[in-house]
């Protein structure tokens, strides 16, 4: 349907600086699986998608940016293999 990686919704949104990104834009910017951020969706610690169609969703840049500022800040490392837990 579009094939910008990075769209406005509606006039209302793009008046308020609202960017949606699509799937392969938001997969350049966190390299995790789909399943690993709908399991996080679902969990409350991933931003929600937004439905645009039945087939199409969409995520605010500006939560995802806030997201990864959020990671940054927070200092969580992930295990090293071969250290243990």
């Amino acid at each position: 349907m579009f094939r910008n990686e990075v769209f406005a919704l509606d006039k209302e949104s793009r008046e308020r600086g609202r960017i949606l990104i699509n799937r392969r834009k938001l997969h350049a910017m966190i390299p995790l699986c789909e399943r690993t951020i709908f399991n996080m969706e679902q969990r409350g610690e991933f931003p929600r998608r937004i439905a645009l169609t039945t087939r199409n969703v969409a995520w605010d840049l500006a939560e995802i940016e806030e997201w990864i500022e959020a990671r940054k800040a927070s200092g969580i490392q992930a295990p090293r293999p071969g250290m243990g837990a």
